[in-house]
């Protein structure tokens, strides 16, 4: 790792002295000598700049990772600008070579031998394969719309204020687990966790006499409501769970 961040201050520097296309950038390397995961970091330096008081609030925020994580990390920092890039994932599609573009290893066993022709003349040869991949681009200011309209409720004995109620939601994500976290036995993904977990809360929110979280911070009487109303169809989701079960053990019979 000592030796990634020096080829990567040789190469910010290079960069920046002789290419004109990084002219005006300002470029920040946090490298393993900073203690903290990437993206906690990366976060922890928008909030510094939100605290600022020249912070402009129509700063875009361009973010490139594949973890879910940083989907609930950009919506908690309540950035109405904020973009996630994330490289599109092709099931049992393989990859080439980052280094020679060539199929059949991995970098890390890359020879850099050259590839083996096809024909006298390389006539038979494929195109060759492009290294590049495809990007999904996501826009949490899209997502923070369809939020609002799932999670706008009527007759609340409180003022609805949409910036905690995401909160809420992504306080609620965690149970269906996440990279610190397992999620609850009853409460998978796949299965439909998150809109039921959304169904519960639209339900008992309205009892709870507030929101789940404020300013980071959980209200525990409010969460065990929830929890409460988890509970009550635990015992429908096994079933359900058992019942597949047993079919699919008798489709695969």
């Amino acid at each position: 790792m000592d030796n990634l961040a020096k080829c990567l201050r040789y190469y910010i520097a290079d960069r920046l002295n002789n290419d004109p296309g990084w002219k005006n950038l300002t470029v920040i390397l946090s490298d393993a000598s900073a203690p903290g995961e990437g993206e906690h970091k990366i976060m922890d330096y928008i909030r510094r700049q939100r605290a600022q008081p020249n912070h402009d609030p129509n700063t875009h925020h361009c973010l490139c990772g594949a973890d879910a994580d940083l989907i609930m990390l950009g919506l908690a920092t309540h950035e109405p600008n904020f973009t996630i890039i994330r490289e599109e994932f092709k099931p049992n599609k393989p990859k080439p070579c980052g280094l020679c573009n060539q199929f059949g290893h991995e970098v890390k066993d890359c020879e850099g031998l050259p590839r083996e022709k096809k024909g006298k003349h390389d006539e038979l040869a494929d195109s060759l394969p492009c290294a590049e991949g495809e990007f999904i681009f996501l826009r949490l200011n899209v997502l923070r719309e369809y939020l609002e309209r799932e999670l706008t409720m009527a007759s609340l004995p409180f003022t609805f204020d949409v910036e905690r109620s995401i909160d809420d939601w992504v306080f609620m994500c965690f149970f269906v687990g996440n990279d610190f976290l397992p999620h609850l036995p009853s409460l998978e993904i796949r299965e439909g966790a998150i809109d039921r977990l959304v169904n519960i809360y639209k339900n008992v929110v309205h009892k709870t006499g507030g929101y789940l979280t404020e300013s980071g911070y959980v209200n525990l009487q409010r969460v065990q409501m929830i929890m409460l109303a988890v509970g009550e169809v635990e015992d429908s989701i096994f079933k359900k769970r058992k019942d597949d079960e047993v079919k699919c053990f008798y489709c695969s019979s």
